[in-house]
């Protein structure tokens, strides 16, 4: 090699092995080098034997997909872009045309989106259910249902069903179950392990929030403890070419270790706030699952009452007041930053327009408008003040 610039790019130098440090080492590539044309024909890209192609895998994506799985209780796991990537591999890889998914009416939005858009076009049937009756949804369960999602707690509204038993109706009816467990984060409660032998097929959660904890990152997972049923995601996760950055992958594994410490932050904090709220009479109704009388208080303490509780609530807005003065309270308030998302480090707060999300009306709920709050990390009196100042110049 006489050119310099040949030299650089071939250079013969690799670094010795046996280096060790508190953060494990990045591998940023999307060309994998083989040894020899054997090898490259010999590489199974569909397990973790060796690499293919960065889209497959690198030994940090292989890290993170192995400690998410010792968050979770699962033994398989696929890294998508964002937590609504996760929810689409799952409904692709294990529904088809003249299928039918049932899914929380209480669900995040942008999957009934989802269901009510690309999957209606590709001919996938999806209708909703109470998931605070279990009746209803076993009354729904049909011949053509191969998919029922399960959210714990409840987008917005914070319901927290009887998990356990969701799960067992469809375990009874041969249904695969799948979990939005981006509130629990492999936390609160195990997806795995819901006792009686009981176990969610598929846990998907949004990366984005407490794993990532910085509000920074997008990214998703979905864990599974079923071989079978993890080579159909991971089919599908590599026909759609899903792919994360190993920027994001080196933030995400730098913030696991202190996820639990942030999880009961957020958890204790929140708590705090939403008590407080209970005794503000411009409040109709203070939803978060871990406070008696929020609907599913029971279900969450039988779950839960160990794991904690994430740092999210809504309050009702008593009816009395305007859209306008909700708006106007939201907009006064200075520590809380109007946004969507949760788990950083930042308070959040959105108002939500719940008539045009939920119809009819749920029975549990007070009239009034919807305001959810994302607790942060900042000092918890701090937020109070900044809640009471809030109130008292809108709320009059």
């Amino acid at each position: 090699m006489s050119e310099p610039i040949t030299h650089l790019i071939h250079h013969p130098y690799t670094p010795p092995p046996g280096f060790a440090a508190p953060q494990p080492g990045i591998f940023k590539a999307s060309t994998v080098i083989f040894p020899n044309v054997a090898a490259m024909l010999a590489r199974d890209w569909k397990h973790k034997s060796g690499y293919t192609y960065g889209l497959h895998g690198t030994p940090s994506t292989f890290l993170l997909e192995e400690r998410l799985c010792a968050l979770e209780g699962g033994t398989h796991c696929v890294l998508v872009p964002s937590g609504l990537a996760a929810i689409a591999n799952v409904n692709l890889a294990l529904l088809a045309a003249g299928d039918e998914v049932l899914i929380p009416d209480n669900a995040y939005g942008p999957n009934k989106a989802l269901a009510d858009g690309e999957l209606k076009a590709f001919g996938i049937r999806h209708r909703l259910y109470d998931a605070m009756n279990p009746a209803d949804l076993a009354a729904k369960i049909s011949p053509a249902t191969r998919l029922v999602w399960l959210e714990a707690a409840g987008s917005v509204t914070m319901e927290f069903p009887d998990l356990p038993q969701l799960v067992r109706i469809c375990r009874e009816r041969g249904v695969t179950t799948a979990l939005d467990n981006t509130w629990g984060a492999g936390l609160a409660f195990r997806p795995f392990d819901l006792g009686d032998g009981l176990a969610v097929d598929v846990s998907a959660q949004a990366l984005t929030k407490y794993p990532s904890g910085g509000g920074d990152v997008l990214m998703g997972s979905v864990i599974t403890r079923d071989d079978a049923l993890h080579l159909k995601l991971k089919l599908t996760h590599m026909r759609l070419g899903l792919g994360v950055g190993a920027n994001d992958v080196e933030t995400v594994l730098r913030s696991l270790p202190s996820i639990a410490l942030r999880y009961r932050a957020h958890d204790q904090a929140a708590r705090t706030l939403a008590r407080w709220c209970m005794q503000q009479p411009v409040f109709a109704q203070v939803l978060h699952p871990a406070l008696p009388g929020s609907p599913g208080h029971a279900h969450w303490a039988a779950l839960c009452s160990e794991g904690g509780a994430a740092g999210l609530f809504s309050v009702m807005v008593d009816a009395r007041f305007s859209t306008g003065q909700v708006h106007a309270f939201c907009d006064a308030l200075q520590l809380f930053k109007i946004g969507y998302s949760w788990g950083g480090p930042i308070s959040l707060v959105v108002p939500y327009d719940l008539a045009a999300m939920r119809a009819p009306w749920p029975p549990h709920l007070e009239r009034g408008t919807l305001v959810r709050f994302s607790i942060g990390l900042e000092d918890v009196r701090d937020l109070q003040l900044d809640l009471s100042q809030a109130a008292q110049a809108a709320l009059r």
